[in-house]
């Protein structure tokens, strides 16, 4: 994979700002904020119904707040749909693995890699030598994203015929092929064992690392959270209740009231 495409140093990965969203008279999010510094993983975490969903899908576009902002890089998105994410450099994994069980591993991920196809279906129909070219590179971006995942072994099968832990890794693969700057994870961890999840906070960890890519992590396993993340945002009720490095947030008394249903001293 290539360095993602660099943003000006004062600009956030992702900003929110007064994010409020309400359905049918209820308020999921209420005046919400939150910035995404460029090359660091920012979790965001919260008790069940605390509104980690909703906040997720203003993201990626699928829901639109009323009120509030988005910014990208430091310019607002006037109106974000999520068909817009892989145009400014932001790719998602969703709950669900989404993965097409009828085409390989392979073509799956190639899939994922195509917002870099430059000649178009009626290339790739009449085989022009460009459209060759351009396919045999996108198969080997993807074969280079399925090897630094671990899991290019299993390039030539299909989804449905492989272990849970492997397809998940798989969506990330696909994700990554598009070669963003700004990666959304929603519950990467769901279905995953404790030593899968290790594995999945260093892969992450990895990643922003050597190529300086920003996190959003929407997750509910704190182990993970803590251990990867350098800031996390705490939701309950639709409101942050509290934001910053884990080592504040981990003994916050209004994250602890909000995990043990109880005031903490």
């Amino acid at each position: 994979m290539s360095s993602p495409t660099s943003a000006p140093a004062t600009a956030t990965a992702l900003e929110l700002r007064g994010v409020t969203v309400t359905f049918g008279g209820i308020t999921a999010l209420s005046d919400v904020d939150l910035a995404v510094l460029p090359g660091t993983v920012h979790g965001v975490i919260g008790p069940n119904g605390a509104g980690k969903t909703t906040l997720f899908n203003v993201a990626c576009g699928f829901v639109v707040p009323d009120e509030g902002s988005i910014e990208r890089r430091g310019e607002r998105l006037a109106r974000l749909r999520p068909h817009d994410l892989a145009g400014l450099g932001i790719a998602r994994t969703l709950q669900g693995l989404g993965l097409f069980d009828r085409v390989t591993v392979l073509e799956n991920v190639v899939i994922g890699a195509d917002r870099h196809a430059r000649t178009g279906f009626l290339g790739s129909l009449l085989g022009l030598r460009s459209a060759v070219r351009e396919e045999r590179a996108l198969r080997e971006r993807a074969l280079g994203v399925l090897d630094r995942l671990g899991v290019a072994a299993y390039a030539d099968r299909y989804p449905s015929s492989l272990p849970y832990p492997v397809r998940k890794r798989v969506a990330l693969a696909r994700a990554l092929a598009a070669e963003p700057d700004l990666l959304l994870l929603d519950e990467p961890a769901s279905g995953l064992s404790a030593s899968d999840m290790d594995e999945l906070g260093d892969l992450v960890r990895g990643l922003v690392d050597e190529r300086g890519i920003s996190v959003m992590l929407v997750e509910h396993h704190m182990d993970l959270v803590m251990r990867t993340c350098d800031e996390i945002t705490v939701l309950d009720f639709g409101r942050r209740i509290a934001h910053g490095p884990p080592d504040r947030v981990r003994t916050d008394p209004a994250v602890l009231a909000a995990y043990l249903g109880e005031q903490v001293d």
